[in-house]
């Protein structure tokens, strides 16, 4: 069975998180966006821990509904890395609780800790528990493994030979990843790291697996690609949407080239602090100068989500009232986002013709992106001149869901 999995959010609990991250919540939007399991983010925080031990629970997942949480949490290191970590059971990740409690002044305050912890101390921990670890958004600037280390020895030592998972982030995409060649062996995650249920942010990002069904063994088999189960799509933002996508400045958001970066020290004519990018952080770690994708790797669909589609058509806020109501009707008529986007037939959906224009521009790769960097999300443009190919990539439209079934 192919399973949609966004495998990365956040709860209420954590900092700069919306109160309506709760469980009935997540369950409500992630069956709208089309997903069948989610990550319950934050297990460690003891007040989440709590309420999900009040669902129903099966083989190591917690059912509302028939959506399906798994355990998982972000920790950041003493070395302000921040890992995933996806745990196979309540007894296990109350271990990882009682063994990081010491090193951690806000363990039970934030449902993300800071750890006093290596990351081999902490991927040590994370083996004894039979759990998953891999490094959260790797590329991100801030709080990344490719922001303080050049590799995953670096980070992991010898415990290196047990990650089979890197989270790629919302700035990064397959082709820049494979362009590393350590990372050939792994499984590549694109998950949505949400801070609240809002219709474009829960799923931005999410994987498809091939699993004989919904558990933590299945999915940690699909991980580690065992018995016929493996990642059959990543589905994600165009690289270029990403915050952190091009270097530029933390203040003014001015883009940088690489070579200007270094000619300037680093430093905005604003004065503000020039943040290197995502695109080239990989310059710099590459193996080779295209990407190599390995036989195991998954096609990459690219996908915005559909509030922003609908808030470009009509000019106005992601957020708002008009935005929600037409999100909603079309939910409504085609049981979920991914249906919306890529699969149904929206030309007589009855909603406003410039939403509809805008979604078939989509779909025929007609909609282009203009580059985020420095905190700065990239801006999704349409027009007649816009008949460039989806961030000059694609020679044709991208193929829906449907034509990657067979993996």
């Amino acid at each position: 069975m192919h399973i949609n999995a966004d495998l990365h959010i956040h709860s209420k609990y954590s900092m700069a998180t919306s109160p309506k991250m709760d469980l009935p919540t997540l369950a409500s939007e992630s069956r709208k966006k089309g997903i069948q399991l989610v990550a319950t983010g934050d297990c460690l925080h003891p007040k989440w821990l709590s309420e999900i031990k009040n669902i129903r629970e099966e083989n190591g997942v917690f059912s509302i509904d028939n959506i399906h949480f798994v355990l998982t949490t972000e920790v950041e290191d003493a070395n302000q890395v921040h890992h995933l970590i996806i745990i196979p059971s309540v007894s296990k990740a109350e271990e990882l609780y009682e063994f990081m409690k010491p090193n951690s002044k806000n363990i039970d305050s934030d449902g993300r800790p800071n750890v006093k912890l290596t990351g081999v101390e902490i991927a040590q921990a994370a083996k004894d528990a039979g759990a998953l670890i891999g490094p959260a958004h790797a590329f991100t600037p801030w709080t990344a493994m490719y922001a303080y280390h050049n590799s995953l020895k670096d980070c992991y030592g010898d415990l290196s030979e047990y990650i089979y998972l890197i989270e790629l982030g919302l700035s990064a995409d397959t082709s820049y990843a494979d362009r590393i060649s350590e990372l050939s062996c792994l499984t590549f995650l694109t998950n949505s790291d949400a801070h609240s249920p809002y219709v474009n942010k829960l799923a931005r990002e999410f994987n498809r697996f091939e699993m004989e069904d919904i558990s933590f063994d299945e999915l940690s088999m699909a991980i580690i690609r065992k018995k016929g189960r493996k990642p059959l799509l990543n589905v994600g933002m165009p690289p270029e949407e990403g915050k952190y996508n091009e270097s530029a400045c933390i203040r003014c958001f001015k883009h940088y080239t690489m070579r200007e970066s270094i000619i300037n020290n680093w430093r905005c004519s604003c004065r503000g602090t020039i943040k290197k990018g995502v695109k080239d952080r990989v310059n710099e770690l590459a193996s080779y100068d295209t990407p190599h994708h390995p036989p195991h790797r998954p096609p990459y669909l690219y996908l915005i989500p559909l509030s922003e589609i609908i808030a470009m058509a009509l000019g106005i806020g992601t957020n708002t009232k008009g935005v929600q109501k037409i999100w909603d009707v079309l939910i409504k008529q085609c049981g979920s986002e991914v249906a919306v986007l890529v699969d149904s037939a929206v030309n007589y959906s009855g909603v406003d013709e410039r939403v509809i224009d805008a979604i078939n521009a989509f779909r025929n790769g007609k909609l282009r992106v203009i580059p985020g960097g420095g905190g700065q999300y990239g801006k999704v443009e349409l027009g007649s001149a816009a008949r460039e190919k989806m961030l000059e990539k694609a020679t044709e439209p991208q193929k829906s869901l449907f034509d990657f079934k067979d993996g």
